[in-house]
């Protein structure tokens, strides 16, 4: 069977133009101008996509989905699900589950779940302990996104602080490593100095001071430290503050670089005077900090310190978020709707479309080397989003696809809606209806 996507708005390899995808058994058969004649063309199902825009599926590199044991919060089918209703057509899934993946059979039984629930594409990085170098050297260049390490608090014994372990690990990593850095030392010092002043209710706004720039420096610059001296392939999650900035280099291709960073959607939109109105409900780890991180943060993407866009999309229940400060887990539900995010940035002014399908599409695809996604290409797997740019959305409970169902957006009306959502050529999700009778695929990694 063959599908035509006919008049669409392409944006691709920082290049617009109006044209025609083909895609045939999953994958995109050609690209054509709109100069073509479609009567020339040979095809079964015809999508007119005149006035929306057509990119590639969002690739986003961390992701919680909470499966297995924690499957009150989420799910990798409902959060798979809310996934692609917001265009991306391929994550990658941190290890503090329950129990935690930790070991390659544990790792293996993740891909089992996701091979008979996920509608998107998957990969699940294998986290780092103090003593599993012998689990993490096993893993499969090949098969695996990468080796996680906290190196900040975490759940369980997941807090890597031991330097010989970190030593260890960066020194015989098979493949590339993923970091969250936040000084956990400086943070316990700070939370003592305000549970001092305030108890169990500190109130919201200091959390930012509690997870400061200062843990978040420290910590970077120690990973940075460690990569240098065994060249081990870094890639640090989510940046918070513009002191970390100075860390990273604009001037190196992306492919040639063995030091990246990226940086989540809630970075660039929140700041700390939201804390006033939204409270907990955006409370993460790296906190949201100041309006200035903030807008140095866009700007380091812009100048490409920064290599790509993603979520760290971390659901908990609406009851477990309405805690005391201490007692309020953090992260919140992102996915769904990062392109609209990024998208709404753009209706601002502040960044390209062709900018946002870089850090959103083609880099997690460079960045990771990941086999046919990323791009519009003949060949490639057809990964592929529609998008109503002018067509208003609301964020409402009521369309929202996250098991937790709430989101930090809620109220919100974002100026482009997602229509269409492509996975493997297979039309997954269109205006609110999902196909669910083919499941995604796992990714694979051209690693040398």
């Amino acid at each position: 069977m063959k599908t035509l996507l006919a008049n669409a708005t392409i944006i691709n390899e920082n290049k617009k133009f109006i044209g025609h995808i083909l895609i045939k058994d999953g994958m995109i058969e050609d690209i054509f101008q709109e100069k073509t004649a479609i009567s020339t063309l040979f095809y079964d199902n015809y999508i007119e996509a005149r006035g929306k825009l057509l990119i590639p599926g969002i690739i986003d590199d961390q992701v919680h989905f909470r499966e297995p044991g924690l499957t009150h919060k989420a799910e990798i089918y409902t959060e798979s699900k809310a996934a692609v209703a917001g265009g991306v057509t391929s994550f990658m899934e941190m290890p503090n589950t329950n129990p935690q993946t930790i070991t390659q059979e544990l790792l293996n039984k993740k891909f089992d779940i996701a091979k008979e629930k996920s509608l998107a594409n998957y990969s699940f990085y294998i986290g780092a302990t103090n003593d599993n170098i012998d689990e993490l050297k096993k893993t499969d260049p090949s098969k695996v996104c990468g080796i996680k390490i906290f190196m900040g608090s975490s759940t369980g014994n997941m807090l890597v602080d031991n330097k010989a372990s970190l030593e260890e690990i960066f020194r015989q990593a098979p493949v590339l490593v993923a970091v969250h850095c936040e000084d956990e030392e400086t943070i316990k010092q700070n939370s003592a100095k305000y549970k001092e002043l305030y108890g169990e209710n500190v109130p919201i706004k200091y959390h930012p001071e509690i997870r400061s720039d200062e843990a978040c420096y420290k910590s970077s610059s120690l990973a940075v430290e460690l990569a240098k001296k065994y060249n081990t392939r870094l890639h640090i999650l989510h940046l918070s503050s513009e002191k970390e900035l100075e860390l990273f280099d604009e001037k190196t291709p992306l492919k040639e670089k063995r030091i990246t960073a990226e940086v989540c959607v809630h970075h660039l939109w929140f700041d700390e005077a939201d804390y006033e109105k939204l409270g907990v409900s955006i409370k993460w780890n790296p906190a949201v900090k100041k309006k200035s991180d903030r807008e140095a943060l866009l700007n380091g993407l812009l100048l490409n310190k920064l290599d790509v866009i993603a979520t760290d999309h971390a659901p908990h229940t609406l009851e477990e978020k309405k805690n005391s400060y201490f007692k309020a887990p953090s992260g919140g539900p992102l996915v769904q709707h990062s392109l609209q995010v990024m998208l709404e940035l753009y209706h601002q002014g502040k960044i390209s479309l062709e900018k946002i399908v870089e850090k959103m599409c083609h880099a997690p695809a460079d960045l990771f080397q990941i086999d046919k996604r990323g791009y519009l290409r003949k060949g490639y797997w057809a990964d592929i989003v529609l998008v109503d740019l002018n067509t208003k959305q609301k964020v409402e409970k009521s369309n929202l696809y996250y098991k937790c169902k709430w989101s930090p957006f809620e109220d919100y009306e974002f100026k482009s809606k997602i229509s269409h959502t492509f996975v493997n050529g297979n039309l997954v999700f269109e205006n609110g209806v999902f196909n669910e009778n083919i499941k995604g695929k796992a990714l694979l990694f051209n690693r040398n």
